[in-house]
């Protein structure tokens, strides 16, 4: 094989055969370590632990005015490349235990089809806003504090966004601190002129008496401010 030079020689180096040996062994290495350090991603090949290892995850209690008996919802989660720089915590698997045996099939179908989809990877956060989009057609009910839920699936929807964001995969909706300080002037004068029903029926209720539903958090917080109707929860406004 012929090479052609182009430049003048400066100098030359006889590469010896164990120098190759050498080099060839640290490209080797270098090519193992880049291998051990590979990212692992989510996907239905990430098997659950098994013998001692436990997966970590946290219990949510769902009371509802429809029932006698609670709701435990049950989200475990798996952490992927513990100890590097990429360690991510993501769900798993989830359960949801109840005494009434009324749900008992809808609840073994969606507590398995939402493990598959935990377990699939890839984007997961679409799961919440699809089950809170679900509505009763006998009619929701109104959680202490305000909040309207339209139905007890919407409700399990809404603690898996709040798992989600809990461990970082979502963000959770703010308002800056000048909306915030505006809200709650606000809320103070509106309040104020509503001490004539601190006595209502709800006495748990964390807005004024007179507020009314909102159609984008669907808590009992709508007020007029400035002849406009406004969301003390989520500041969302008509007026813009």
């Amino acid at each position: 094989m012929t090479i052609k030079i182009s430049k003048n020689i400066a100098g030359y180096e006889v590469v010896r055969p164990e120098e190759e040996l050498a080099t060839a062994k640290l490209a080797k290495e270098e090519k193992a370590a880049r291998a051990k350090a590979k990212v692992v991603r989510m996907t239905e090949k990430v098997l659950r632990p098994e013998g001692m290892e436990a997966l970590e995850g946290s219990t949510y209690k769902i009371k509802t005015p429809l029932d006698d008996h609670a709701m435990y919802v049950t989200i475990n989660d798996i952490i992927l490349n513990p100890g590097t720089r990429h360690e991510q915590r993501r769900p798993f698997e989830i359960f949801i235990n109840s005494k009434n045996m009324d749900h008992f099939q809808w609840i073994v179908a969606l507590t398995r089809l939402m493990s598959a989809v935990f377990r699939k990877g890839g984007d997961v956060t679409f799961l919440p806003e699809e089950l809170q989009a679900v509505f009763d057609p006998k009619g929701g009910y109104f959680k202490p504090g305000g909040k309207f839920m339209p139905s007890i699936i919407a409700e399990i929807g809404a603690v898996i966004e709040h798992h989600l964001q809990k461990i970082g995969l979502m963000e959770k909706e703010s308002l800056s601190e000048q909306q915030q300080l505006i809200l709650d002037q606000k809320r103070a004068e509106v309040e104020g002129q509503d001490q004539a029903a601190a006595d209502s029926d709800e006495e748990d209720a964390e807005y004024p008496a007179s507020a009314t539903l909102c159609n984008k958090c669907h808590t009992k917080a709508v007020i007029i401010l400035d002849n406009c109707a406004t969301c003390l929860s989520c500041g969302y406004s008509k007026c813009g």
